[in-house]
């Protein structure tokens, strides 16, 4: 029994759920990023190209099982059996990795910012301590006698 309120107390910890929290909503966010990347920026990238999708790009290194050494998709020359050196995906993921770097980074400037004027509010001044107290009234004492 001991070892099931260890595992309680070590999962209701507000880190681990914070944790989970943090990972389902960076896969989420990983969605929405990669939707960008392969619906809105890849096809505009794409036409720079032969019109192709760009996780098309790819360089045969060595013929398929029957030879051919020239496939219109990735997906086709991969069926094949063909050696291909798939540029193309390579750059996808770079390129999904830049955007998910910067949208974390504008994130924590955004996070980091809004924490620094949190933290420049002016405080209330602290209350004064027992012995500026008593100096404080013995100073008012002092000016009404004069």
């Amino acid at each position: 029994m001991g070892f099931m309120k260890e595992f309680k107390a070590f999962a209701l910890k507000g880190n681990v759920v914070d944790l989970a929290v943090g990972v389902i909503i960076g896969a989420a966010f990983g969605k929405i990023v990669t939707s960008l990347v392969n619906d809105v920026i890849m096809p505009f990238v794409g036409l720079i190209g032969d019109g192709k999708k760009f996780t098309d790009k790819f360089i045969v290194l060595k013929p398929g099982k029957d030879g051919a050494d020239h496939f219109a998709t990735l997906i086709d020359a991969k069926a094949a059996g063909a050696n291909v050196f798939a540029y193309g995906d390579f750059i996808q993921t770079v390129v999904d990795f830049l955007i998910i770097a910067f949208c974390i980074f504008m994130f924590v400037k955004l996070f980091n910012s809004m924490k620094k004027k949190e933290e420049a509010a002016p405080a209330a001044p602290p209350a004064p301590t027992a012995t500026e107290t008593l100096l404080t009234e013995i100073r008012d004492e002092l000016k009404k006698k004069s």
